[in-house]
């Protein structure tokens, strides 16, 4: 099924990212580490650890904080955020890379799967996992 989308809901897309624009950034990331001999370190076990660490940072970020406390750091470290979200994403794109995985593809996948395993007629309004629901 082939989606449309105006112009008015593009512009609604929090960050829209064709799928060149992941393998230039996939290209420039790995150029920048190939300058640096650092590939030699870039296994997928290290890959998937160093992905964690960041998105540990990402989440020290937040820790502890809720309603004024969180607007203000979500304001106030914007910078650091984006800084963490740059690095998780690079990781990510590094991993992918070195397994052969189409990020793309593999989103696409997942989320077919996952239209299947939570309908939305059944689990709409809900944050209940899978197995706590049942069919209609």
């Amino acid at each position: 099924m082939a989606i449309s989308l105006s112009s008015a809901a593009i512009q609604q897309l929090h960050c829209p990212m064709p799928h060149d624009t992941l393998s230039k950034l996939t290209k420039e990331i790995i150029d920048f580490r190939d300058a640096r001999d650092w590939k030699q370190f870039h296994n997928p076990k290290d890959l998937a650890t160093a992905l964690s660490i960041e998105a540990s940072e990402l989440q020290e970020i937040f820790l502890w904080k809720n309603g004024p406390q969180l607007d203000e750091a979500l304001s106030v470290k914007r910078e650091h955020i984006e800084q963490e979200v740059a690095d998780i994403a690079s990781y990510l794109l590094l991993l992918c890379n070195e397994l052969n995985i189409d990020l793309d593809q593999a989103i696409r996948k997942k989320l077919e799967h996952n239209k299947a395993k939570y309908p939305a007629d059944q689990v709409r309004g809900s944050s209940r996992k899978y197995d706590e629901y049942r069919e209609k």
